[in-house]
């Protein structure tokens, strides 16, 4: 339902929250107007503005250690660190750009510029809106920032916390008798490491001056017919020994301020009759010199004078099912109407409504959506790319955020998302586009297991989908990559096994388990044998369980005086073949006891050395 009543909009100033020393009075316009570091189309700017001495500009976020980077929003960033939070510049939506900082690992100044044309003996206010960039939670280094006049420190902030909030500070200072010039400066104190990472927006430098006001309420109501109407201004302040004054009008109250040709008296008439909205403000200054530099000057509020109209024509579409109202009328019809409409200042007014009603076309979203590649993934994307059926300009809301039509959102996970579109008639759709990922790819490595030095295990390497690319820790496990299912290891000792898998669509899942080898070396010397060629039991060698047993380093055979008889090395376990063939120089030696002593390697690298007697039998 629309609705006409007539009345004055109030505009309000928003009140400033500032830590630091404010302005007690009114302030003049920003001097620096690079201070919101400005606008543009691309999210990141793309060439370094060169605003940071001794830090370094990185167009490709996030910046590292002593880096800076001017960007829109980091919500629109390929990645940022894991610490840090991710949000847009501080300008309310308007698509303006804040400066992202990494602090170096020495504190020093990380922003500097120089303003001129100043007035000498003027108050002026320096601020900025700072932002710690690290999750509430992280407990990194934060950051404190001074501001600095002309290389000397005027404020700093003290430690600015995790909040997940923009903070402005500030200060008021004087300039010197002469001083027309100063060079303004942030500096990080802190030194860079783990934390003290920050981001700056709306960088202002403004004159400062006694509270200016236009008495009475902000906003005043009179008819077509009325006596003219005074505004007088309402000083509250000793700042200026000669104050003075120069009146301005704007056609919105907001843009286009232009000077009221000899209006230079402590109050203004307004004579206008012809109805519609006329905002006024004055500017303030002490004298009229400083009066005619932007630089020295305030601004008063801004005061709305609504003549109300005696005739009204309004010509309007509406969507079948909506109505237009005007005072205690409703019209929900195609067609011409008069009414009268008494507002509360007793102004009599006549209106015309020129309503046309057009059937409700059905509006049809035309979404392209990319869903997230991976389950964990928040790569997906949502594009508006037009609506059928409707008459622009479309109102797009999508989630209870105001978009606009064209507008490609990224970043996005899965999740239903709430659209409402209307378009210029009224007519109105509401729905849910839904963004899907894939199932979650995982892969499992089995339970832990026990293992015999020696024993072999085989791993599962079981998946939840098809596997381009297996990777395992340690990294001389295996080097196995591709075709890994039913994968068998031998592990020397105890060892973590980790395995990432990547699918074909580059979704990452990863496990681990833990084989726990027990060192058990087990090792039999046979306590006789009987060369006599038999082919039984003809050689004295060393048996065990192979692989735990790698390897026989020497085998060293004694007579009972201790006479060496035999020596080997390098020999294989369990190898019969192998060892003393019981002759001594080619010749069959006596039967009877020996002694040996023998070294075996093992799988885990150990070398053990196992002494005992050995019985010839002929």
């Amino acid at each position: 339902m629309r609705h006409v009543y007539f009345i004055l909009p109030l505009f309000a100033l928003l009140p400033l929250t500032l830590t630091g020393q404010a302005c007690d009075g009114n302030l003049g316009e920003n001097i620096f107007t690079a201070g919101d570091f400005g606008s543009g189309g691309p999210n990141i700017v793309p060439t370094d503005p060169g605003i940071a001495p001794g830090f370094q500009y990185q167009p490709a976020p996030p910046p590292q250690d002593g880096f800076y980077t001017i960007t829109a929003d980091m919500r629109q960033w390929n990645g940022t660190f894991p610490t840090w939070d991710a949000f847009p510049d501080n300008s309310n939506g308007q698509g303006g750009y804040m400066m992202v900082v990494n602090a170096a690992f020495e504190p020093g100044k990380f922003y500097e510029q120089q303003v001129d044309d100043l007035c000498e003996n003027t108050l002026y206010q320096f601020t900025a809106d700072v932002r710690n960039v690290l999750k509430t939670g992280t407990n990194g280094l934060r950051p404190d920032v001074s501001f600095l006049i002309n290389d000397e420190i005027r404020f700093t902030t003290g430690p600015i916390g995790e909040t997940e909030r923009w903070n402005q500070y500030g200060f008021t200072f004087t300039t010197e008798p002469g001083q027309t010039s100063v060079t303004l400066a942030l500096s990080n104190n802190a030194p860079g490491g783990f934390g003290n990472d920050l981001a700056i927006d709306n960088i202002t430098f403004r004159a400062c001056g006694p509270l200016a006001r236009i008495a009475g309420a902000e906003s005043i109501s009179v008819c077509e017919d009325a006596d003219p109407s005074l505004l007088t201004s309402d000083i509250d302040g000793d700042q200026y020994d000669t104050p003075a004054v120069q009146w301005q009008r704007s056609p919105d109250g907001l843009t286009d301020w232009a000077d009221l040709p000899g209006a230079t008296d402590f109050t203004y008439l307004h004579t206008e009759r012809a109805s519609g909205f006329y905002h006024y403000r004055y500017l303030l200054a002490n004298g009229d010199v400083n009066l005619g530099n932007s630089k020295c000057r305030v601004i008063s509020n801004v005061k709305t004078v609504y003549v109300v109209p005696k005739r009204y024509a309004i010509v309007d579409t509406l969507c079948a099912g909506l109505t237009f109202t005007v005072g205690t009328s409703v019209y929900g019809t195609t067609g011409v109407s008069v009414d009268t409409l008494v507002s509360s200042l007793g102004c009599d007014s006549i209106v015309t409504l020129d309503l046309t009603v057009v059937p409700d076309p059905g509006l049809v979203p035309d979404f392209a959506t990319v869903d997230p590649s991976c389950s964990y993934l928040t790569d997906g994307s949502l594009l508006l790319r037009g609506v059928g059926g409707a008459v622009a300009p479309v109102r797009y809301v999508l989630d209870t955020t105001l978009r606009s039509v064209g507008d490609s959102l990224t970043g996005l996970g899965e999740g239903a998302y709430t659209y409402t579109l209307t378009d210029r008639y009224g007519c109105t759709t509401t729905g849910t586009v839904r963004l899907r990922s894939p199932n979650p790819f995982s892969v499992e490595l089995g339970p832990d297991r026990t293992l015999a030095l020696g024993e072999e295990v085989r791993l599962t390497t079981g998946a939840s989908g098809p596997v381009a690319a297996y990777s395992f820790t340690p990294p001389d496990l295996t080097d196995c990559t591709t075709g890994c299912a039913g994968l068998t290891l031998t592990p020397a000792r105890s060892v973590t096994v980790g395995l990432t898998a990547t699918s074909p669509a580059g979704c990452v899942a990863t496990d681990s388990l833990r084989l726990v080898v027990i060192d058990e070396r087990r090792v039999f010397v046979p306590t006789a044998f009987s060369p006599n060629d038999d082919g039984i039991n003809d050689r004295f060698t060393v048996f065990g369980d192979r692989p735990g047993a790698e390897r026989i380093v020497s085998l060293r055979v004694f007579d009972r005086w201790g006479g060496q008889v035999f020596e080997a090395r390098d020999l294989d376990v369990n190898e019969t073949g192998q060892g003393w063939d019981g002759r001594v120089d080619g010749q069959p030696a006596a039967p009877g006891t020996y002694f040996y002593v023998t070294t075996v390697r093992f799988l885990n690298g150990v070398a053990q050395e196992y002494r005992g007697a050995v019985t010839l039998l002929r």
